[in-house]
């Protein structure tokens, strides 16, 4: 009689290896699809966050390309046809725009260079010595509003006779940027390597030296963002130049408020002197936008 044939190991062994490998292939597929749809859903969500700007954006800049028979016309027009720069011309035409933008640079620059003066070495004195109160203050003098300083400043500059100079603004502009700088810079040099500093001040350094030489190179994220925040918060601020600017020493936010007349609203020219003040800030921000990330992020880290 004939022994039965042994069964075949291999090919179950290449059935187990390919069952194997398929369920692989499967829970691989599953889980990129799942990537794929937080990522889709990641998206989603950014796109509805940013539409409402980006539709006003867009809007503002198709006023500032269409002639006032399109801007007012019912149903609206939203691609102009044909484009025209004619709204920008004549905001420049008509209003001294230059040197409201030159008014602008100086007050921006001017009130941010003054706070990374006073903020970076005030932020490194309250990170270093743990002054939570002071911390606070500067908190509560961030988020007061402007108006809250603006009387006791308007009568201090009236009667020093300085209301209608570009001195006020500069000087009233430091209640938003030195508060911005000093916020950012806490946060960045408590996030310090306290062991580079100790080793400085063991090498013979005094605290100046230490927060010059080791500190501020170390810190240079944090002063580019608080920076940039200190820059774009100036730049855009109304309520001061509107009251202690004069004719000559308005801004660019005071001036666009100027485009608009009694008699009616110009849409196309209110539009075009919106994108001109907009634009510096807007390329700035995406210009620098890596920067203010990282200075950010490294800031809100200990030890990054």
């Amino acid at each position: 009689m004939t022994a039965a044939a042994p069964p075949v190991r291999g090919d179950q062994a290449t059935k187990a290896a390919a069952t194997l490998a398929s369920a692989q292939i499967r829970a691989v597929d599953r889980h990129r699809g799942r990537r794929h749809l937080k990522r889709l859903g990641l998206y989603a969500s950014i796109f509805v966050l940013i539409s409402p700007s980006l539709l006003f954006f867009f809007w503002m800049m198709s006023l500032s390309l269409k002639n006032e028979a399109d801007n007012t016309s019912y149903p609206p027009v939203f691609i102009p046809h044909p484009p025209t720069l004619a709204n920008f011309i004549q905001v420049f035409e008509k209003n001294d725009f230059l040197t409201y933008t030159i008014n602008s640079v100086i007050v921006s620059f001017g009130a941010t260079g003054l706070a990374l003066l006073l903020g970076v070495p005030a932020g490194y004195g309250i990170a270093k010595s743990k002054a939570t109160k002071a911390a606070v203050l500067i908190l509560i003098a961030r988020v007061t509003p402007g108006l809250s300083y603006l009387i006791p400043l308007f009568l201090m500059f009236q009667w020093m006779h300085m209301l209608g100079t570009l001195a006020p603004l500069v000087i009233t502009h430091l209640v938003i940027t030195v508060p911005i700088v000093v916020w950012v810079m806490i946060g960045y040099f408590e996030g310090l390597p306290v062991e580079l500093e100790e080793a400085a001040l063991v090498d013979g350094c005094d605290i100046w030296q230490a927060f010059r030489y080791v500190a501020v190179p170390l810190a240079r994220p944090g002063i580019v963002v608080g920076m940039i925040l200190s820059f774009i918060f100036s730049w855009n601020n109304f309520i001061f130049g509107v009251v202690l600017a004069g004719r000559d020493t308005r801004t660019l936010p005071v001036a666009v408020y100027n485009v608009l007349t009694f008699e009616q609203i110009s849409w196309g020219p209110l539009a075009a002197a919106a994108l001109v003040v907009t634009a510096p800030v807007l390329i700035l921000t995406l210009l620098m936008q890596k920067e203010i990330v990282a200075g950010l992020t490294a800031g809100g880290v200990k030890g990054g």
